[in-house]
């Protein structure tokens, strides 16, 4: 949990009079279109910059990936959904991460949403540090419990969390992006922005608000416990999709593909609940629940699994989770900042995460090309 210096409750300079600057959100601005920083425009920050851009919005995409960026800069976004209403093109800025010092000539950043994979956290931050003005905020938007991270480059006066739960997009090809599963809208919270101290603030509202361009948003209280639940979800089916090549639908209605997902959700439950985490709705199912079914819970197990179900029929079939993208395109998956931490958690409470480890271990392997991903993997996690 965050410790160190304290700060206001909505950021060092927000809550101060100043001159206002073109895009600034400060409490007295009344400005409506903040300077947005999108650092790592893969699925997810392409996927909200193309919503902010279509919202009238000006933000500007950062990314490492030369074919994606010309794309953007040539033909623009392209976002396409499960229904022919969530299908759009717009125009958006792009940057090549080789292009960022050229921003030295420009106002600085309201907003850098900070979108790598885990492992890229401290490097993104880095990059757009020197960008983002003195009283801007940093929002982690991405999986697993990076906040930390990125407050120690940014600190945490600096620093604001975002889950985004149940977004599923695929960056496909250069600036084509597609969300596999049904928009949250009024029924499913998609955003949930948050403060480390869990205080609701302006800033964190105003983000928020911004977000719901793309989807559902809103401020959370509970920043570590909406981390834990989406960690204990990516537990779930990333590392089986990375380690069988199997879409998420397959992975679902596979009973015994099912049964091992419910029990890494459980394991990983537990111990974040033994870490003192007040674990949200998992998938929007109870925890407790996930911890009873993956213990070997008759009742919990049918309730959950059934639920499981349902919810695979409202996602399409060609969805593939994250780390099952990754490792179908060759690149470094995210087990060791999931399922891993769920392990190290454990081990610093004098607590076993068996299952969650021997999957890490068995992704590792399919990484390092010493196994192929393949269904039949699931008989090397053992019962």
């Amino acid at each position: 949990m965050p410790g160190g210096k304290s700060v206001s409750a909505d950021g060092p300079a927000w809550r101060t009079p100043r001159p206002a600057r073109a895009g600034q959100i400060g409490e007295n601005s009344g400005m409506e279109h903040p300077r947005i920083a999108i650092v790592s425009a893969g699925a997810v920050g392409a996927y909200i910059g193309a919503h902010l851009a279509r919202a009238g919005q000006d933000p500007v995409l950062i990314d490492a990936w030369p074919a994606h960026v010309e794309a953007m800069r040539q033909q623009g976004l392209s976002v396409t959904g499960t229904t022919p209403e969530e299908a759009f093109d717009t125009r958006v800025r792009a940057l090549h991460v080789s292009d960022v010092p050229q921003l030295a000539r420009e106002a600085p950043f309201d907003i850098a949403l900070v979108c790598p994979k885990s492992y890229d956290t401290e490097w993104a931050a880095m990059l757009i540090r020197p960008y983002l003005a003195a009283d801007g905020v940093a929002v982690s938007v991405q999986n697993c419990m990076n906040d930390e991270r990125l407050a120690g480059v940014m600190g945490w006066a600096r620093t604001l969390g975002c889950v985004a739960s149940k977004i599923m997009v695929d960056l496909f090809e250069p600036g084509r992006v597609h969300r596999g599963v049904a928009k949250g809208g009024a029924d499913y919270t998609v955003f949930r922005v948050g403060e480390a101290h869990g205080r609701v603030t302006g800033r964190a509202t105003r983000v928020a608000r911004l977000l719901e361009s793309a989807d559902s948003a809103r401020v959370t209280t509970n920043l570590w416990g909406e981390r834990w639940s989406k960690l204990a979800a990516n537990c779930m089916e990333n590392g089986l999709s990375a380690a069988t090549g199997m879409s998420g639908n397959q992975v679902m209605r596979s009973e015994p593909h099912r049964r091992t997902l419910i029990r890494l959700a459980g394991e990983a439950v537990r111990i974040g609940q033994a870490a003192g985490y007040a674990v949200e709705p998992v998938v929007g199912l109870p925890p407790e629940k996930f911890a009873l079914a993956g213990a070997g819970d008759a009742q919990a197990l049918a309730f959950v699994e059934d639920a499981l179900v349902r919810q695979s029929a409202k996602r399409a079939d060609t969805q593939v989770a994250s780390m099952g993208q990754d490792m179908r395109k060759g690149r470094r998956t995210e087990i060791e900042f999931m399922n891993g931490h769920v392990v190290r958690t454990a081990e610093s409470l004098g607590l076993q995460a068996p299952s969650n480890r021997a999957l890490t271990e068995l992704v590792l392997r399919v990484e390092r090309g010493e196994l192929a991903a393949a269904p039949s993997n699931l008989a090397l996690l053992g019962d």
